[in-house]
């Protein structure tokens, strides 16, 4: 069964004089976004990579790239360091934004994982969550001031759109086995025996959605937050499937899956075109989906505070600063 078209982005949209980060834009949808952006005429394109080689030759490639060379051949295209596993370096690349980056217009947190071994991160933290997640969080607060006064440069909204998924729908396991009083929400996403491989990536959507929902109350004239779900899209991202499972995968992707330009469209789609009515909303074939039904009642609004609570003063701790967002 396919999936519904996504049309091409509208001929108005125009990026010029504008400036936007992607977290791993060195390959896949995150590669495929930034040309889109570049062919969208944006003056400047940051792509946040924990490999600086890998990020320097996809820049390459992005300069070469024939549409881009021809629509915005005098567009710069940057690389900055960042390591999602770690909150010193999303801390670190915050920083090096701040000092060398005066307007913000576009933060798409697109960089992560599926690992189905349970492994911890840099930061102490069950990797997964890390770095589609909690880093993510760090990077859009440390920027929260920057693209709020780009906000206000532009007499128009600025955007934060994190890569959704709608894996959250059915597949994730805070309905199934609640959170027990006792615990803390980050310590339950810790706890190994919470661990389930084939459905934490599903879990790690679920916060993303929940982030999202407090983000956009923060300053919601000035800066609109999202997280569309790309799709079922043709790219390398079940490589750390078992052997049994990637074959199948492959073969399901090639059959039904949107092409890597067409799921990126969904990203422009949000970051670009879609208006304030898209903000604290998850996104299915461009158009706002409820997402998660675990987060749509009291209990969900209950472990959306919570979770909102619990990861601010987590990331306090690296920046003190930030407390005053909790």
């Amino acid at each position: 069964m396919g999936q519904p078209h996504i049309p091409p982005t509208p001929s108005e949209a125009n990026l010029s004089g504008k400036t936007v980060i992607i977290t791993g834009g060195n390959a896949g949808l995150g590669y495929e976004s930034a040309k889109q952006f570049l062919t969208l005429g944006a003056d400047r394109v940051i792509l946040a990579c924990r490999s600086i080689p890998k990020g320097e030759e996809a820049a390459a490639s992005l300069r070469a790239d024939p549409a881009v060379k021809k629509s915005n051949p005098n567009a710069s295209i940057k690389v900055f360091e960042l390591d999602l596993d770690d909150y010193q370096s999303g801390l670190r690349f915050a920083n090096k934004v701040k000092d060398e980056v005066k307007e913000l217009d576009i933060l798409l947190n697109n960089g992560g994982q599926v690992a189905l071994g349970y492994e911890k991160s840099k930061s102490n933290h069950e990797q997964n969550m890390q770095v589609n997640c909690y880093t993510h969080l760090l990077i859009s607060l440390e920027l929260f001031p920057l693209l709020r006064s780009t906000a206000a440069i532009r007499g128009l909204p600025t955007r934060i759109t994190f890569t959704g998924s709608a894996t959250q729908i059915k597949q994730n396991t805070l309905s199934k086995k609640p959170i027990s009083p006792g615990s803390t929400i980050l310590g339950h996403f810790d706890d190994e025996s919470n661990f389930n491989k084939y459905f934490r990536y599903a879990d790690t959507k679920t916060v993303v959605n929940a982030y999202v929902r407090r983000l956009a109350a923060l300053a919601p004239s000035e800066v609109i937050a999202n997280n569309p779900c790309p799709g079922l899209v043709q790219t390398g991202i079940d490589k750390n499937l078992p052997f049994y499972l990637r074959a199948p995968m492959a073969l399901i992707r090639r059959s039904t899956g949107r092409t890597v330009e067409e799921g990126a469209r969904t990203l422009i789609y949000a970051s670009v075109v879609a208006g304030p009515d898209t903000n604290g909303k998850f996104l299915q074939h461009n158009k706002v989906d409820p997402g998660a039904a675990f987060l749509n009642g009291p209990e969900g609004e209950e472990f959306v505070n919570k979770l909102w609570k619990e990861s601010v003063q987590d990331i306090a701790a690296i920046d003190p600063s930030l407390s005053s967002y909790a």
